[in-house]
């Protein structure tokens, strides 16, 4: 099964960077990347050129004008580029572990698709990161309790414990919650059966928990990523959320039509 990890970016060269350098040290290597981004200046393309060059990973870059957050557009886009059958749904901030690609290629499944969860750090701990000559898992790995002590991230035990797969992690009916389009796993026919993202939806906000709320009406089970995918999610300030509440609205006037 091939794999596409297709991670969003806009304008933040920095946590790309260290994104795309934990994607190299991934123990399964069965992947492309597909950077999907929502019209990042030149400056963004110079990097990602220079990171192909001497990187083992395959890349490709899709950009869009900007227009604003068009970040559904993208995502869709760049699936339409992607030559995996599985598609893993990423943010350019989110670095991953060592193991991400292989816990999401164990939790794959026919009838199903995952959503994976996140591990947040503090601005404090995302500058110090960042700081660092270049991403080093081990290294945060191994002062995990004192970041978690101080505050810097707010999970421990699931970066430490990796459970595998089981009916447990199964959710019976559509929930709102833990939905985070920074870390999604599903089909790639799955995606374009029910027409990809709703890129009609712009502006920040809940883009994600329409296309979960869709893939679930199309007969499919979502299944938990907890204490098995988590990405460190780099700190960044509050988007503009502007659109949030029409977008809310869109995806809660779907659902009750499906109720009723």
């Amino acid at each position: 099964m091939k794999i596409s990890v297709i991670v969003a970016t806009y304008n933040r060269i920095d946590a790309l960077d260290f994104v795309l350098q934990s994607l190299e040290t991934q123990s399964d290597l069965d992947f492309e990347v597909l950077i999907a981004d929502d019209g990042s200046k030149s400056d963004t393309k110079d990097f990602i050129d220079s990171f192909k060059l001497k990187s083992s990973l395959q890349i490709k870059h899709i950009w869009q004008e900007d227009l604003g957050f068009r970040l559904a557009l993208i995502r869709n886009l760049a699936s339409a580029e992607a030559s995996g059958e599985y598609l893993i749904f990423l943010d350019g901030d989110c670095i991953v572990q060592p193991d991400f690609v292989a816990q999401h290629r164990q939790l794959a499944q026919k009838g199903y698709f995952t959503t994976g969860s996140r591990a947040l750090l503090n601005e404090a701990l995302t500058k110090d990161v960042l700081s660092w000559p270049g991403w080093d898992f081990k290294k945060f790995a191994n002062h995990l309790l004192s970041h978690r002590l101080s505050g810097g991230v707010n999970k421990y035990w699931p970066l430490k414990i990796k459970l595998g797969d089981g009916s447990w992690r199964n959710y019976k009916q559509f929930v709102w919650r833990r939905i985070k389009g920074c870390n999604l796993a599903c089909w790639k026919a799955d995606a374009f059966a029910i027409g990809g993202f709703d890129d009609t939806m712009t502006g920040w906000g809940h883009e994600d928990a329409d296309f979960v709320f869709r893939l679930h009406n199309s007969g499919l089970i979502r299944k938990s990523g907890s204490w098995s995918t988590e990405v460190l999610h780099l700190y960044h300030r509050m988007n503009d959320q502007s659109n949030a509440v029409e977008n809310a609205r869109r995806v809660r006037e779907k659902i009750l039509a499906k109720a009723n």
